[in-house]
């Protein structure tokens, strides 16, 4: 089995932590490698900069499929590109805000979610609503550490600690999620510190990964995600148009 944890944004010391995250719960047997694209924002951390995202998201997905690549992950808490990348891989692909809320709605009654800026609260919301039932997420809360902040601030594991015991007490939740993936490595010691699941996105998405593709199950392409219809694309795109994208949906040989 071959699992591609994707990191949308640029940064190559995150992809180096997202990775570490990951490789702590694969199974043996299982190849896992964890790259960012060549093109797009060092962090993100609005709506503009994941939509720049997306063709370096989509970039990765392709060379995944010509590598063989069975599943993905895409290692950002918005999500961003998660449908359009459903669409091109044969393999299951699985967001970390996905997971994560749905792994935190298995442990306890409601959970909340800790994030970055509050800027991003707005998006975490929208994501809980499709993800889960309306009740399971209590709260979206931001610690105001930019991304690329998180490796230097000194103090971001109390500013973390300090969020998520404010949220916790205030939406009466059972769980807390961590709302990025620079924050993977914070989750055992925070756990630690409230005395609660604690869940990251990141080692969830790979297990939910790991355990479709074992399962032999993987995104439909009867409808919404079918392959799209090839179709010319002009200017900085024009790399994106591919004539066999249609096979890319085909059953695996």
């Amino acid at each position: 089995m071959h699992i591609r944890v994707i990191n949308p944004n640029t940064t190559a010391a995150m992809t180096e932590k997202i990775e570490l995250s990951a490789r702590a719960v694969v199974g043996p047997g299982t190849r896992l490698d964890a790259v960012n694209p060549a093109m797009g924002p060092a962090s993100i951390e609005s709506h503009y900069e994941e939509a720049l995202s997306v063709p370096g998201i989509l970039t990765e997905v392709a060379a995944g499929e010509r590598a063989g690549v069975d599943g993905y992950v895409i290692a950002c808490f918005g999500d961003p590109g998660l449908d359009a990348a459903r669409e091109l891989a044969v393999g299951p692909v699985v967001g970390i805000a996905e997971a994560a809320m749905h792994a935190a709605a298995l442990l306890g009654r409601g959970f909340s979610v800790v994030t970055t800026l509050d800027r991003t609260r707005g998006r975490a919301r929208e994501l809980a609503a499709r993800y889960v039932a309306g009740p399971a997420c209590r709260g979206v809360y931001g610690c105001a550490i930019p991304v690329l902040e998180l490796d230097h601030d000194p103090d971001v594991l109390d500013r973390v600690v300090a969020v998520g015991r404010a949220a916790l007490e205030r939406d009466d939740s059972d769980v807390l999620v961590l709302g990025c993936a620079g924050m993977a490595d914070l989750c055992t010691r925070v756990s630690a510190r409230l005395g609660v699941p604690v869940v990251d996105g990141v080692a969830a998405a790979t297990v939910f990964v790991q355990s479709l593709v074992t399962l032999g199950l993987r995104t439909s392409p009867r409808t919404e995600y079918a392959a799209p219809p090839p179709k010319h694309h002009t200017g900085i795109l024009a790399g994106f148009t591919r004539p066999d994208l249609a096979a890319w949906s085909a059953e695996p040989d």
